[in-house]
């Protein structure tokens, strides 16, 4: 007995080897820092004074903005979507550990069987009863980590659905601010065309007044009702688009909106903080969708371990001990105690290379994500230098659209008076009126396209980060 429990001290001990191959985390395959260029030229004024340490509820400074965020933190069915999943895979890997313990049960049972006569050697039928009592033990000895790589593999898949999780929070958080943005910049596009419109039609009145008199020619009349039936399009379509941005805005809070948005669209409000451009770009590891991919490669690593332990024999531990009686009265009686113990080995001879072929998959699979981890760094990489590209550039383009802005109404006004006065036609007026429209809409949508481009450069960032540069991860 002794020797027996040694051996499966032994046995115990050597359960302890593994045939995973030792990890090691590919090389970057991107520059050591962020690129420079013509491009980027402005970026560090741009970013002057940014906190070195934020997340999104410092970066996002509109109150608004922020409640709607915490509001589709609680409700967005994604979001609830990516947790359940994390308690899906967490209950996976309690099963996969579950298989390297010992299984215990504990089993009892009866039967009373009737014996026809012809069939009893006394040739008299005969009832007999039999009733046990069992605790069960079954042992697979993971001699070569089989099972010890399943359950590593299970376990950083476990992880890397947490990293998914939060990589489904960074977006979200992206998509209600960029919602926001968007019919913030809708409202006030919906604004400016009904003060174009206010315009247009006190030039329609005007014209009208001078055709009924013989200044203006009908030409210069359909002129103006053209430019009054050009706004009025503008407005219908903005009102489309602002009723689907609070759509869009819905679905993404997962409820109704909470709060009375604003109608005047505030996009020259400071809403964003600055986002700073000294960071590292190691940073980029400690992106959600990063530490996903690894996790992703470290499972797929595991499981080549269990693919190369299938090759060699599994041995399993099989023992029971209990009481049996043909009376339930003497079950537990002096004597009725019984036991068996069944080892058992299985050794793979011949599968038609079966074992082989899983090896090889898992082999490829493995290298398959290699190549994944090493697209979603790159993919990062272009994602924060198109960020410090837009972040430089859109900061000159919104300037010179804001100049444009003022020289088209200085313009406008200036066309208007010499109209008036009879030194010009209205085709000049709506000349001026046109561009100014025009001129004004595209400072809506510059400004809007450099709020966004912000908004994407902090979640290229990994939504968030410290003093040192790490990145913080789960917030909300």
């Amino acid at each position: 007995m002794n020797k027996s429990l040694l051996s499966l001290a032994l046995m115990a001990a050597l359960s302890g080897c593994s045939l995973m191959p030792d990890y090691q985390r590919p090389g970057a395959p991107t520059a050591a820092s962020w690129p420079e260029g013509e491009a980027y030229i402005g970026s560090a004024s741009a970013a002057k004074g940014a906190q070195m340490e934020m997340d999104w509820q410092t970066f996002f400074k509109d109150p608004a903005l922020r409640q709607l965020i915490t509001v589709a933190l609680e409700n967005n069915r994604d979001l609830r979507i990516a947790a359940l999943n994390v308690d899906a895979y967490r209950a996976l890997y309690r099963v996969q550990r579950a298989d390297v313990l010992p299984l215990v049960s504990g089993d009892a049972a009866g039967s009373r069987t009737r014996t026809p006569g012809d069939l009893n050697q006394t040739g008299e039928s005969a009832i007999s009863s039999q009733y046990s009592a069992t605790l069960g033990v079954s042992w697979e000895l993971d001699l070569f980590g089989r099972l010890g790589s399943l359950r590593e593999q299970a376990l950083q898949e476990y992880f890397a659905t947490e990293a998914a999780q939060r990589s489904t929070q960074v977006s979200l958080i992206a998509s209600v601010a960029n919602a926001w943005l968007t019919l913030q910049a809708d409202q006030a596009l919906l604004q400016v065309s009904r003060d174009t419109l206010k315009t247009y039609e006190e030039s329609l009145s005007l014209t009208q007044r001078s055709f009924d008199v013989g200044v203006a020619s009908a030409l210069e009349l359909s002129q103006a009702r053209s430019a009054v039936d050009t706004a009025r399009v503008g407005i219908e379509r903005y009102t489309r688009q602002v009723a689907q941005d609070r759509n869009a805005l819905t679905l993404l809070l997962g409820r109704n909106i909470p709060l009375e948005l604003p109608a005047d669209g505030r996009l020259e409000r400071d809403l964003l903080a600055a986002v700073p451009v000294g960071l590292p770009s190691d940073l980029l590891y400690k992106r959600p969708d990063i530490i996903q991919a690894e996790y992703q490669l470290r499972a797929a690593n595991a499981n080549i371990g269990a693919a190369r332990a299938a090759f060699f024999p599994r041995i399993s531990l099989t023992g029971a001990v209990g009481t049996a009686s043909s009376e339930l009265s003497g079950l537990f009686d002096g004597g009725s105690s019984y036991w068996n113990f069944a080892p058992s080995i299985s050794v793979p001879i011949f599968n038609a290379g079966q074992l082989r072929a899983n090896l090889d998959y898992a082999e490829i699979s493995r290298n398959i994500q290699v190549a994944q981890y090493e697209q979603a760094i790159q993919t990062a990489f272009r994602e924060v230098a198109d960020g410090l590209a837009a972040q430089a550039t859109y900061v000159r383009q919104v300037q010179a659209q804001r100049d444009l802005l003022e020289t088209s109404e200085d313009y406008y006004r200036l066309a208007e008076r010499r109209y008036r006065t009879g030194i010009d036609s209205y085709l000049t007026l709506l000349d001026a009126q046109r561009q100014l429209f025009e001129v004004q809409q595209q400072f809506i949508s510059d400004r809007l396209a450099q709020m966004v481009s912000e908004v994407e450069l902090f979640k290229a960032l990994g939504g968030g980060w410290d003093a040192q540069g790490e990145a913080i991860p789960g917030q909300g």
